[in-house]
């Protein structure tokens, strides 16, 4: 094997590329990224420290150099052959490659209404330096899209003493990622920090007055920002002929439809027994891909089995959800000091856990959650629901069992 080849810098691409480096690969290692900037980490954009928008570099100049990978920055894959092994860049350059990985990421979902070209992304260090750079205390920011992006936003601008409407769809906030109880106590914490919500509203036009709303009424802002999701980044691998759907698809090792080609990422789309094709789109779950296709890429074959896992920083509040809940499991409450937890069965079964509470606090009792879903056990709803019972007894049982 001669060379590899990365498509993407963003967490997936940069991590499978040191671990290609970690598992003992000497050939040559190119990682290609569209954005000028060294590989950053996203979930810190929606945080400015100190009122500047925070670029946290996944690694350093001096850590790729060590590594010795090829890092080009400012370009994008135009073509792909997959028949030759061969990758097209913008610049007029071709690659060839003996292994590719595809770790194209997500593109924010677009707005159709007239206007839409008015309203700013929130997905790259550059949407967060535009949209940071244009708000201030005494200005007025509608937020399209009641989703995680467009709540943390929200808690963020509020802390600045910018004034936010949220605009949604969906009849209420939070619908499709979080629990329903915490995401109704985040809903009423935004409306006690002074957040307008505007819900089961569809929108109409964006102008520079504002947002007009399906009902006629009208929305005024200073700034307009798109937060109504995002798409798997596909282009690439459709254009070539490989399999694809809600993402690249791929099968439990993360291989393409293609012969050498890989996908990880917001991109991918896995195959899962009994479930299908499934996307995540998590910071955790790129990392973990990223891993696996970068160890099977070398030849091992390790079927890619991850829990999946979120969080999400709200003014005070972190919520952490780990699994899948969903309406039809068993629910039990735990009290957690300031906060909560709540665990979701499945016939019995520990399926799902999630946390709501001051800051960081209930880092501990979710990963200790974590640990009991992947166990498998299935254990008395009681003890769950007794915050003195301690979630490692149950764990240490559950492993003596």
């Amino acid at each position: 094997m001669s060379g590899i080849v990365i498509i993407g810098a963003g967490e997936a691409g940069t991590r499978s590329a040191f671990v290609l480096r970690e598992a003992g690969f000497s050939g040559s290692v190119t990682l290609v990224g569209t954005e000028p900037h060294l590989p950053y980490e996203r979930p810190p954009l929606s945080k400015p420290l100190e009122g500047a928008v925070q670029m946290k570099a996944i690694c350093t100049t001096e850590a790729l150099q060590a590594a010795d990978i090829a890092y080009l920055a400012g370009v994008s894959a135009s073509r792909l052959d997959a028949a030759f092994g061969s990758i097209l860049l913008s610049d007029g350059r071709t690659l060839t490659y003996d292994k590719l990985l595809l770790a194209t990421g997500a593109r924010p979902r677009r707005l159709t209404c007239p206007g839409a070209q008015c309203a700013l992304d929130f997905r790259t260090f550059a949407d967060a330096m535009a949209i940071f750079s244009r708000t201030e205390a005494g200005k007025t920011v509608a937020i399209i899209g009641a989703g995680l992006i467009g709540m943390e936003l929200a808690a963020v601008l509020r802390g600045k003493g910018v004034a936010v409407n949220i605009i949604e769809a969906a009849p209420k906030p939070l619908g499709r990622a979080v629990p329903v109880r915490f995401a109704e106590k985040l809903h009423a914490r935004h409306a006690a920090e002074g957040v307008r919500f505007h819900l089961d509203r569809g929108v109409v036009a964006i102008s520079d007055d504002g947002v007009t709303l399906a009902d006629g009424s009208m929305v005024p802002a200073d700034l307009v920002v798109s937060a109504i999701g995002v798409l798997p980044d596909i282009a690439l691998a459709e254009a070539a002929g490989l399999a694809t759907g809600n993402g690249i698809l791929t099968d439990t090792y993360l291989r393409t439809s293609a012969p050498n080609v890989f996908a990880a990422g917001d991109c991918a789309a896995v195959f899962e027994p009994g479930a299908g094709h499934v996307r995540y789109e998590s910071w955790r779950n790129a990392r973990a891909q990223a891993e696996t296709a970068a160890r099977n890429m070398l030849g091992a074959a390790e079927a890619f089995s991850a829990i999946p896992w979120f969080w999400s920083d709200q003014y005070d509040l972190g919520l952490q959800v780990a699994g899948l809940p969903q309406p039809g499991h068993q629910m039990v409450v735990r009290p957690a000091g300031k906060g909560e937890l709540e665990f979701y069965l499945d016939d019995g079964c520990l399926v799902a856990a999630a946390g709501l509470g001051p800051g960081n606090s209930l880092a501990k009792e979710i990963k200790l959650a974590e640990m009991l879903i992947a166990a498998g056990i299935s254990p008395d709803p009681a003890e769950l629901m007794d915050p003195g019972v301690n979630l490692k007894t149950l764990l240490k049982n559950a492993r003596a069992a």
